[in-house]
């Protein structure tokens, strides 16, 4: 078997660009609708929405590679790193890591691309995870990089990549592409079409032990945000976290030839549903807004624990939708209390019920069609 960067033609990867072409329209439309709906939201606000979904695309990086990371706890050291509070006690070093890593992607999208950027990243990324690997260089070992599955009597390679010794030729070539395709470079490429070549040919070098994934997901998300001109925010590892299978299995499809056109309409299709993702999430947000605005000073202590729960859901709320039992495990109240408290907030339009009896289910009303 060859791998891509086996054949003759790695890296020039050729692709059906007439079959992009109505997927890029559609991002740029999908672009403006965001800054639409952003601008709903107050000055004093856009800080907590940038904190919200820049800390959900750092726990859903970091899932999609099995670490999971406490929300509370990202959300907490990007507000200091963004200078908006303290870190509280506790946050782990992977946690703040990743968090140093988004706030830098955040702020520096516009700066072109650097082995020190990327090696930075890494750094905080596996500053503090413990293992032999060096933070910050690329991989030395003489042992071919696989990506591999299943145990050792029926292993299963999905990818190998290129020999350590070509990984540094490999990035500069990777980076001096990158830099050439941005806005202002020589050879400037439609924004979801660069943004899938990004992340594909960088996870094809796969360049350190560990690390691969959340740094190409970052790279795909800076190509972006420059094409877009200012931080995209987009909920790009959020929407691949929800369909994992999927976006293993078009990697591993699209790593043994360069004709990526399959690889390509794919990461397209993802990008435009996480924009659709992202739209609906800063909705979502400006309904919360005003869901507190409406209930202020109207809520007990313990509606306020549960109502602050749901919301942690996000916008899918409770699979099935928010128990009794939930609002007693939530709250510690007794039975009585509980039901008490959840037809008050029925009264107040703080929610809506579905079911009966013991098959009661709650959401929240977060507008007057519900």
């Amino acid at each position: 078997m060859m791998w891509n960067w086996q054949q003759p033609d790695w890296p020039n990867f050729t692709y059906d660009s007439a079959a992009l072409e109505p997927l890029e329209k559609q991002f740029l439309l999908l672009s403006g609708q965001f800054l639409g709906a952003r601008k709903h939201i107050g000055a004093n606000e856009r800080d907590t929405l940038k904190i919200e979904l820049i800390s959900d695309e750092a726990v859903k990086t970091s899932q999609i590679e099995g670490e999971i990371l406490n929300r509370d706890s990202v959300q907490s050291s990007l507000r200091q790193q963004f200078g908006l509070g303290i870190e509280r006690p506790g946050v782990k070093p992977q946690e703040r890591g990743i968090s140093k890593m988004m706030v830098g992607l955040y702020r520096g999208f516009a700066e072109p691309l650097t082995d020190k950027t990327i090696f930075d990243w890494h750094a905080m990324l596996l500053g503090g995870d413990g293992s032999s690997q060096v933070p910050g260089s690329f991989r030395t070992h003489p042992e071919p990089m696989q990506v591999v599955s299943g145990p050792d009597y029926k292993r299963i390679v999905h990818f190998e990549g290129p020999p350590s010794p070509r990984v540094p030729d490999e990035m500069q070539r990777f980076i001096a592409w990158f830099n050439n395709t941005a806005p202002g470079g020589k050879n400037l490429l439609p924004a979801l079409t660069r943004a899938g070549i990004v992340h594909l040919y960088f996870v094809c070098i796969h360049p350190f032990e560990d690390g691969n994934g959340r740094i190409g997901r970052a790279l795909a998300e800076k190509s972006l945000a420059q094409n877009f001109g200012q931080p995209s925010l987009i909920a790009l590892a959020y929407t691949i976290e929800r369909r994992r299978k999927d976006y293993y299995a078009a990697l591993e499809r699209n790593n043994k030839r360069n004709e990526i056109t399959d690889w390509l309409t794919y990461f397209a299709g993802t990008v435009l549903e996480a924009q659709t993702n992202t739209i609906d999430r800063v909705d979502f947000y400006v309904a919360k807004a005003k869901f507190y605005e409406r209930l202020r000073g109207k809520l007990n202590e313990r509606q306020s624990k549960a109502i602050a729960r749901m919301f942690q859901e996000g916008i899918d709320g409770f699979k099935g939708g928010l128990s009794a039992e939930n609002y007693i495990a939530i709250t510690q109240a007794s039975r009585a209390t509980a039901t008490r408290d959840l037809q008050d907030l029925v009264e107040k339009r703080a929610l809506t019920s579905t079911g009966q009896r013991r098959h009661t289910r709650y959401h929240l009303k977060l507008s007057d069609r519900q």
